[in-house]
């Protein structure tokens, strides 16, 4: 990882964004627009944001989203807001703009005052969440280094290394239920796709250079990391004080990972662990509310159906269910150990299999059955009709989904007048609002007013 140092009053450092990072590149600003800035913003609940530019509106979303990152980080670390340095955020352009090669900038300043950190944010592609979230996210780990900064550190590098920002999210995002269970199960198949030191030291140059697939397994990973380190004992206060140091922090990452959670074992074995078991955890699927699909029930089904056959010289292999003729041969108490595997994980998949399946289930249950006690009549047309009903199923699955997206491809852009009579209902309520008078709602009705005010109809002023 390579450290880019802050220098004052010159452009610091490049924060990243979801997709993008921008680079250490100074913004330029003409002294009459930063003035005009300074006297139209507007200040953050807390008071930390100041933003300026654009236009009220807009203004008034990028302070609400930076509070929100705020409030997100401040619960996910269980901790009271004590911010020290503010934070301007100064917006440019407007949606439709030709985008900049950089669309979010940071700046640090230092005056008789203290520090002032400054984000210059361009809106040629509106307000994206996730990019802004990143920068706050950011933005918000320097100010806690800044905090209680010396000024003979002022030579002293800082960084926020990507992982943890990007980590932070992460955790909120799975904390909200806003992730996506299926990329941390399939990371865990695969045994994880970064190594512990490859994650620790992904510097911003090669994260900004990762392909779409690559993003998503560092975000997945780097969450895992944050959410081991939170859940260990006396995590959370561990946390608190490695955010406060780790962007002024010069050394290895183990080294200060170890400093603030001694429980662990910190080498890298040890922390792979902990990671994938945070893998395996967000991963599990819930048998009490994920259910498979059907092509997922045909993997799992293709497994179960396994019987257990003992070698002369005592060695137990398994065959598939057709080979079920063998067992003719040998005694009940064998046959009924040969089958018990195959029905012990019939009951564990319908549980969570595809509805349709179930049905399928209980007659595979009944003919293991049969086969361990010998009466194997009808066995082998039953095991076909199944087989063939498997197939009809499949087939039918295969020919919904085509047509959804022939569907989607050809008519989704028709209208069908199927909700026509919702929109008329919608159009009602819109025309006789019922009105609360209570001061709440009184208050609420003047703040509505105040956001959503209409354009005037002559917005350049000029006489008619």
């Amino acid at each position: 990882m390579i450290p880019r140092p802050l220098v004052f009053g010159i452009l610091l450092t490049a924060l990243a964004s979801a997709q993008e990072i921008p680079r250490a590149v100074q913004i330029a600003e003409p002294p009459e627009r930063a003035k005009a800035a300074a006297l139209d913003q507007v200040v953050s609940r807390s008071k930390q944001f100041k933003v300026g530019g654009g236009d009220g509106i807009v203004r008034a979303s990028v302070a609400l989203l930076a509070e929100e990152t705020k409030d997100e980080l401040l619960r996910l670390t269980e901790e009271k807001d004590e911010w020290k340095v503010p934070i301007t955020i100064i917006l440019h352009g407007k949606p439709g703009d030709p985008m900049p090669p950089r669309t979010v900038n940071m700046e640090l300043f230092s005056n008789e005052n203290g520090y002032d950190l400054r984000m210059d944010v361009h809106l040629s592609r509106g307000i994206e969440q996730e990019r802004f979230k990143y920068s706050t996210t950011s933005a918000l780990l320097y100010e806690r280094s800044l905090r209680d900064r010396k000024k003979t550190d002022d030579d002293r590098p800082l960084l926020v290394p990507p992982w943890l920002a990007d980590g932070l999210l992460e955790a909120t995002a799975w904390r909200l239920g806003r992730s996506d269970r299926r990329l941390y199960e399939a990371l865990f198949k695969t045994g994880g796709f970064f190594k512990i030191d490859g994650l620790l030291g992904i510097d911003d140059k090669e994260f900004e250079d990762l392909d779409g697939a690559t993003r998503a397994a560092f975000r997945v990973s780097s969450g895992a990391l944050v959410m081991a380190l939170l859940e260990q004992p006396q995590g959370k206060e561990g946390f608190r004080a490695f955010l406060s140091e780790v962007a002024g922090f010069e050394g290895e990452m183990p080294t200060l990972l170890r400093k603030h959670f001694p429980e662990l074992n910190l080498s890298e074995t040890s922390l792979a662990k902990w990671v994938q078991l945070q893998l395996a955890a967000k991963g599990a699927l819930n048998p009490l509310t994920d259910i498979l699909t059907i092509t997922q029930t045909e993997t799992a089904l293709g497994e179960a159906l396994r019987l257990n056959f003992r070698t002369e010289e005592g060695i137990v292999q398994q065959k598939e269910l057709s080979d079920w003729p063998q067992l003719a041969g040998i005694k009940e108490p064998e046959r009924i150990a040969a089958v018990r595997l195959a029905q012990d994980a019939l009951v564990r998949l319908s549980y969570r299999c595809f509805p349709s399946y179930r049905p399928l289930l209980s007659e595979y249950q009944l003919i293991l059955t049969l086969i361990a006690k010998n009466k194997t009549t009808d066995v082998a047309a039953r095991l076909a009709a199944l087989q063939e009903t498997r197939e009809t199923m499949k087939a039918k699955a295969t020919r919904a989904r085509d047509y959804l997206d022939w569907f989607e491809i050809t008519r989704a852009r028709e209208t069908s007048g199927v909700f026509d009579d919702y929109m008329r209902l919608k159009d009602r309520l819109k025309a006789n609002p019922h009105q609360r008078k209570d001061e709440l709602s009184n208050y609420l009705d003047k703040m509505d007013k105040i956001f959503y005010r209409e354009e005037p109809k002559n917005p350049s002023n000029l006489p008619p």
